[in-house]
């Protein structure tokens, strides 16, 4: 285990011994290491934490740290971080809050650029991106595969779908179904990510699909409900299609048009 001598490491941390700990950075007493993860010069990883495999958290970030929640009363919660991870300088991600269901999450092979910030009981999927400085407010549900340009924030309590993009500098208030782009403040749809779906592997049909179901909902001049019958009626049974209405139909904060 490499462990710079200056480095502060609690008694009851556990840590990997192929972990690797960078000089004056602090890991505390209830913190979870896994095998080759590398910890940064400065870095404070605390509270009830647990990182998998093979991350990378950069100098200065911050994780496990008490919610910026005025109704936190110190209340034992978690946060668990997945494998594969990029966690850049001074990227900070809070434990969760008992009211949100106790666990602040964030899948694998994501990464988290400078000055990002997931707040408490965010729950964050695999390969999404973060860029520099934008922050997700608590109680943010990110599907797997979005990236966020930089600058950009999300309310508490909204959802981004799956394949979905939100432009820099956004300020998302209302729920982006999957495989959308977002722009703007109070962010509007903007149309498709294309790109994104063709980079995942998306087939063509597939792509079609998903275009096909977007003019329907959004472009056809119908109601919400008469829509997402009509999107069923063509194209149930398609699983990108399924995942898109379901998304929709479970939206609580409603749709971002």
């Amino acid at each position: 285990m490499a462990i710079h001598p200056t480095a502060v490491i609690f008694p009851g941390a556990e840590l990997d011994p192929t972990v690797e700990v960078g000089p004056f950075a602090v890991v505390g007493p209830q913190v979870r290491i896994g095998a080759r993860t590398r910890i940064g010069a400065h870095a404070v990883i605390e509270g009830d934490t647990t990182l998998g495999a093979d991350n990378h958290v950069f100098q200065h970030a911050c994780l496990g740290a008490i919610p910026q929640d005025l109704k936190y009363a110190g209340e034992p919660t978690k946060l668990v971080i997945g494998d594969h991870n990029r966690i850049r300088e001074f990227a900070t991600v809070h434990l969760g809050t008992a009211q949100g269901g106790g666990v602040t999450r964030v899948g694998s092979s994501c990464l988290l650029m400078a000055n990002s910030h997931v707040a408490h009981d965010c729950q964050v999927g695999d390969f999404v991106v973060l860029a520099g400085s934008s922050a997700l407010a608590g109680h943010v549900l990110v599907e797997d595969h979005v990236n966020f340009g930089g600058l950009a924030g999300v309310h508490q309590f909204a959802r981004i779908g799956r394949h979905a993009f939100i432009s820099g500098g956004s300020m998302v208030a209302m729920d982006i179904p999957p495989y959308c782009t977002a722009q703007g403040d109070r962010a509007q749809l903007a149309g498709l990510n294309t790109v994104g779906l063709t980079r995942a592997g998306f087939t063509p049909d597939a792509v079609s699909r998903i275009k096909a179901a977007y003019k329907m909902v959004f472009r056809s001049g119908l109601g919400l409900r008469e829509a997402l019958a009509r999107v069923n009626a063509e194209f149930a049974g398609n699983p990108e299609i399924d995942h898109f209405v379901r998304f929709i139909e479970n939206s609580e904060r409603g749709i971002a048009r």
